[in-house]
């Protein structure tokens, strides 16, 4: 193929998945303030769109190289290629039925079968199973830590709303304000993280054509990348946002401040911390950050699991532990296909 052919491929394939990224993911940061009637449905898709942008063109390359060259190195164009549109296509079917995915799991899961179709068709293992170990740690630990955090910001804004009531503030504005930055924190969280899952598999490709240091390309990556995710929460965000913001706990303005905030620390310490001590951002899934999250705030506000809508959250369970193996699948029997009618 010829090296502007795959570029133009590359692109199409980053902004679908991008697009796919900002229809699903949207809801994460702007859910809990839609729900609780902080902000408008419109304004929140907004300051998600800024800040995602933001925090993808700062941060962004901190969790690139882990999906791009940790998890399965190297990647060649028609394993990148494969990789991204398998995950678009799981991320599509789950987003049209309304449930958060875990775009972050689509992703991996979908690099994780090319790399089972180097070592099925090439005899190579390419997978790099103590980064694979790591991401799979930081996928069980995250939603316990963002729905622990959740709970314990629930009890500590709850004291500060009674204090600020005998101070004779205005509570519910202060909330809501509050409610609003951390938002827009969250959303700058969610840039940095889940940029990666859209624009890391073409790192090593968009380098070697444009003939550009990684670090200058994966700035390149991360504005195209934030222009497919503007895109995709501007037309189908809604569907998710309604399903997380409405359908799984009622909230108020102390619960989505907790639940926003949660949210943001626990994306933005997976995408900073590990980066400084390891050398490489984690992956973690923003949505199971998110919907721990309000979970964690339903469950302290509630003292008990009767304010959650059960079985929301049992469909919500299942499109999780259905998404790595749907994704592997996909992009391993795409790959099957390809290596069978075009064998190089």
């Amino acid at each position: 193929m010829g090296n502007i052919f795959i570029l133009i491929l590359a692109t199409i394939a980053m902004l679908y998945i991008a697009w796919n990224l900002g229809a699903n993911d949207a809801a994460n940061p702007t859910s809990t303030a839609v729900g609780s009637n902080a902000i408008s449905l419109r304004n929140a898709v907004v300051l998600f769109s800024t800040f995602a942008a933001v925090g993808a063109l700062v941060q962004g390359y901190m969790v690139m190289r882990t999906i791009g060259k940790g998890v399965v190195n190297p990647i060649d164009p028609v394993g990148a290629l494969v990789a991204a549109f398998s995950a678009g296509i799981v991320i599509t079917l789950i987003t049209w039925r309304g449930m958060p995915i875990s775009t972050t799991h689509s992703i991996v899961g979908a690099v994780l079968g090319v790399g089972l179709g180097y070592m099925i068709f090439n005899g190579e293992n390419r997978i790099n199973m103590s980064v694979v170990y790591k991401v799979i740690a930081s996928w069980i630990i995250s939603p316990l830590i963002a729905m622990t955090l959740a709970i314990t910001l629930y009890v500590i804004f709850l004291r500060l709303k009674d204090y600020l009531t005998v101070k004779g503030y205005d509570v519910d504005k202060f909330f809501r304000y509050l409610l609003i930055g951390n938002l827009a924190f969250s959303a700058y969280s969610y840039g940095a993280n889940d940029i990666a899952n859209a624009t890391g598999v073409f790192i090593t490709t968009t380098s070697s054509i444009l003939g550009t240091p990684d670090r200058t390309t994966m700035y390149i990556l991360a504005f195209i990348g934030s222009v497919g995710i503007t895109l995709g929460a501007f037309t189908w965000g809604y569907r998710v946002i309604e399903t997380i913001g409405y359908k799984i706990t009622r909230l108020d303005y102390v619960t989505g401040a907790a639940a926003v905030l949660s949210n943001a620390i626990t994306v933005w310490s997976f995408s900073t911390l590990p980066k400084i001590y390891f050398g490489y951002g984690m992956p973690i899934s923003t949505t199971h950050a998110s919907v721990s999250s309000v979970m964690g705030v339903g469950i302290a506000k509630n003292r008990g699991l009767k304010g959650l809508n059960l079985r929301i959250i049992g469909w919500i369970l299942v499109s999780w532990l259905l998404t790595v193996p749907a994704a592997a699948l996909m992009s391993l029997g795409i790959y099957t296909i390809i290596k069978l009618l075009l064998p190089w």
